[in-house]
C-alpha cells in the first residue's frame, strides 16, 4: 500500500503558509504555518505536522489493538484513545497514548497485556524515534 500526501509551502519559515492535501480526500487545501505549529494552541488555524502524526499513531494504536483483541477471542465494544504529542526543542519527545477501552470478559490483566502488545506492534509506533507512553483504562 502506498498514500499520498501534497504538502505546498510558500514563503519562508517564519511567515509563510502552507497547504495539505490528501490522496483519500480526506483533507484537501488543509492550512499549515509557522503560526499553526507554535502559536496556536487551541488549534483553530490549521493544522500541523505533529497534529497529524498523533492522529495517525492513535488510529493506527486503535486498529492495531483491535486485532490483538480479536486474535484472543475478545470483541472490543469501543477504543478511544487521545494521543498526546510532545515536542520540545526542535524534536517530538514523546507520544502518550491515553486509552478508554469497553472491552466485555476481558480482566484487568489480560487487557493490559494486549494493549502493551499493540502498542509495541502498532506499524506507527514501530515508525517513531520517541518515547511511547501507553495508559489504557478499562470502562
Amino acid at each position: 500500500m502506498k498514500r499520498k500526501i501534497n504538502a505546498i509551502w510558500k514563503g519562508d519559515g517564519a511567515d509563510g503558509t502552507g497547504v495539505l492535501t490528501a490522496q483519500s480526500g480526506a483533507f484537501n487545501n488543509m492550512p499549515y504555518s509557522f503560526k499553526t505549529r507554535f502559536k496556536n494552541d487551541d488549534g483553530t488555524l490549521g493544522t500541523n505536522p505533529e497534529e497529524l502524526i498523533a492522529a495517525a499513531h492513535a488510529g493506527c494504536f486503535n486498529m492495531k489493538l483491535s486485532f490483538v483483541l480479536n486474535e484472543s477471542d475478545y470483541n472490543p465494544e469501543e477504543l478511544n484513545t487521545d494521543a498526546v504529542l510532545t515536542f520540545e526543542d526542535g524534536k517530538v519527545i514523546s507520544i502518550e497514548l491515553n486509552l478508554k477501552a469497553k472491552v466485555p470478559n476481558i480482566d484487568e490483566e489480560k487487557f493490559q497485556e494486549l494493549a502493551e502488545e499493540a502498542k509495541e506492534n502498532c506499524p506507527i509506533s514501530g515508525a517513531l524515534n520517541c518515547d511511547i507512553i501507553l495508559k489504557a483504562t478499562l470502562i
